[in-house]
């Protein structure tokens, strides 16, 4: 006979007349069931509007480095090696910020997540503005960097809203906030840089993150990370604010988390054949469920037996997308400059006459890279849609390896940033799918974290080789990275295309456990 699983009286009151509280009370919904019921509507469009807002700030953090850098070298007397650390110091921070944001969003909810990292970066990225010298800004952009590494925290929240037959398209629709980011703060400072100086365009950039904070208040917690932790009737009330704003009524019966369904089940199964005594399965439940909240299990559990390939494979692809896509962004403004030269002497004026035309030009191409990102990531799948534009963007930095003219040059980085920027919206797409809510942020930031290490390493050698007079040797690392990520990404173990998500930490653990 199958268990009952015990349920809130407060859901069972508000949901059902008392004639029918017998009759609903053996029915039940998950999350994922009462999203795809409700629908996609007015109240996610809410829910975008300020997932897109962080990531809008967080780009125009990113893009503003390429302007900033060259600025503050001129004005500071600095070095190459000095102007490539301004960027570096960022991710660096971002190494830092995303695993730790992930591992307290994971813990004590997502809004209190991307409220830490709001604040800390709208504060220092102000402060950055008004830096004395080159240390202070060292240090202020690094706590920018710390703030900024939160971006996966609202990517997370906002996917956990998302009902799943549609959760591919929206959430491409969420990354072109990104590109409205870049395109946006390119736009200022081809206007801000040549008559204010690079100080308010630090001040002006920080400000997207400050409106997060004002609306703070109205933002509601993730209803899959209240169910993991027990707190299915603060769930079950916004999930009714959501199917009231939708204008769409909540599947009948009561709200449990995928979890208690899987155990439930096990043990039915279990019972039924007679191979597991009542009091194990009460015994092992709360080892499984009490990994979601311990920081050292949770991180641990990336290594287990089903996440650790997965995990791994996802390392290389977030290090591999961040090397490229923040290597093109900086190629644009260094690919031109001290090429034919070669010499310190002529680089930094032609840098300030082409840096902001380029930069602008080519982040329009990260539109048709949402285009086909949207097109090819439900009707090819998430590992066809990133294998495909990784190995096409190789052929099209391939020319670069010699000199071409400038044209040509502003056409081929133009094209390899449309695919991988379809590369990067997938996957960051496909990484929290990948994951069980409890772990969710928390794998997503420490892959965001290898992520860094490549940001962090790509000014190196966008910077330094091409200065250097090393453009080929800059231009076949890239192919190497780029063509490892394509490799990597053809050995992901499963698609996630149309698939739920899941609240299990340890699906394999809990079936050898029912048998």
């Amino acid at each position: 006979m199958r268990k009952n699983i015990s349920f809130s009286s407060t859901q069972i009151l508000k949901r059902t007349p008392s004639s029918n509280v017998m009759s609903d009370e053996s029915r039940t919904y998950t999350v994922d069931d009462a999203l795809t019921t409700v629908g996609f509507g007015k109240f996610q469009i809410l829910v975008l509007a300020y997932a897109g807002m962080g990531w809008i700030s967080e780009a125009m953090e990113m893009m503003l480095l390429s302007f900033v850098g060259p600025a503050v070298q001129a004005a500071w007397n600095l070095s190459s090696h000095e102007e490539s650390m301004i960027t570096s110091v960022v991710f660096a921070g971002m190494l830092v910020g995303a695993y730790s944001w992930g591992v307290v969003s994971d813990k004590h909810g997502r809004r209190k997540g991307f409220l830490i990292t709001a604040t800390v970066t709208s504060t220092a990225g102000f402060l950055s503005a008004l830096a004395p010298n080159y240390y202070f800004l060292l240090i202020l952009r690094c706590l920018v960097g710390i703030g900024l590494g939160g971006g996966p925290v609202l990517s997370s929240w906002f996917l956990e809203f998302i009902p799943a037959p549609s959760r591919g398209t929206w959430m491409v629709v969420f990354s072109a906030f990104w590109t409205v980011g870049t395109i946006f703060e390119a736009s200022v400072a081809w206007f801000v840089m040549p008559t204010l100086g690079w100080r308010w365009l630090l001040a002006f950039s920080s400000l997207p993150s400050l409106l997060l904070l004002l609306f703070y208040r109205a933002v509601p917690e993730s209803p899959r990370y209240l169910c993991l932790k027990g707190r299915t009737t603060e769930a079950f009330i916004i999930l009714e604010k959501v199917a009231k704003t939708n204008g769409q009524p909540l599947p009948p019966g009561i709200l449990v988390s995928d979890h208690e369904i899987e155990l439930n089940e096990k043990s039915t199964e279990s019972e039924d054949a007679h191979l597991l005594p009542q009091n194990k399965f009460t015994d092992e439940r709360p080892e499984i469920t009490d990994h979601s909240k311990k920081d050292a299990s949770t991180f641990a559990l990336l290594f287990s037996p089903e996440l650790i390939k997965p995990t791994l494979l996802l390392w290389v692809v977030f290090f591999g997308n961040a090397f490229s896509y923040y290597g093109l962004v900086l190629l644009t403004t260094e690919l031109h400059n001290g090429r034919n030269t070669c010499g310190p002497t002529e680089y930094q004026p032609q840098h300030e006459e082409v840096s902001y035309k380029d930069v602008f030009i080519t982040s329009f191409a990260e539109f048709p890279g949402l285009l086909i990102s949207a097109f090819t990531i439900d009707k090819l799948g998430r590992k066809r849609s990133m294998s495909t534009m990784f190995f096409l963007c190789c052929i099209f930095l391939l020319p670069l390896v010699f000199h071409q003219p400038q044209a040509v040059t502003t056409g081929l980085l133009f094209m390899a940033r449309i695919c991988i920027t379809t590369t990067f919206t997938v996957v960051y797409i496909y990484a929290p799918e990948i994951y069980p809510t409890s772990v969710r942020t928390t794998g997503v930031g420490v892959g965001s974290s290898v992520g860094r290490i490549g940001g962090m390493i790509c000014p190196l050698v966008a910077v330094g080789l091409i200065h250097g007079c090393h453009q080929t040797s800059a231009i076949l690392l890239f192919e190497f990275v780029i063509f490892v990520s394509g490799v990597c990404v053809l050995l992901f173990p499963f698609e996630t295309s149309g698939r739920e998500l899941t609240d299990a930490t340890a699906p394999e653990k809990v079936s050898t456990v029912a048998a």
